[in-house]
């Protein structure tokens, strides 16, 4: 049987991911972090400084993060305190 020779394809743009590094990336380290809650606090970035907070001590991905509401945060009532200690529940995945 002849063997077909197709044409050579050449890509149009190059791949978005060449020469980067993909995948998880390192954790960061204790002085990261806190160099990195101080800029938020020094630039009164308060709702990032939360959110970051928030990432750190609960361990959630970014997308799950994001899909957490004030509700899940805060207390029923008038005052409206936060409570020290949240329960995730629901359809996080």
């Amino acid at each position: 049987m002849p063997r077909v020779q197709l044409p050579a394809v050449t890509p149009k743009r190059k791949a978005w991911n060449k020469g980067r590094i993909i995948g998880q990336k390192r954790p960061l380290l204790p002085k990261q972090v806190w160099a990195i809650r101080a800029r938020l606090e020094l630039a009164g970035y308060l709702r990032d400084l939360a959110l970051f907070n928030v990432a750190i001590d609960s361990k959630l991905r970014g997308c799950d993060l994001v899909k957490l509401a004030i509700s899940d945060l805060v207390k029923d009532g008038p005052i409206g305190r936060f409570v020290r200690r949240i329960t995730l529940r629901g359809n996080i995945a």
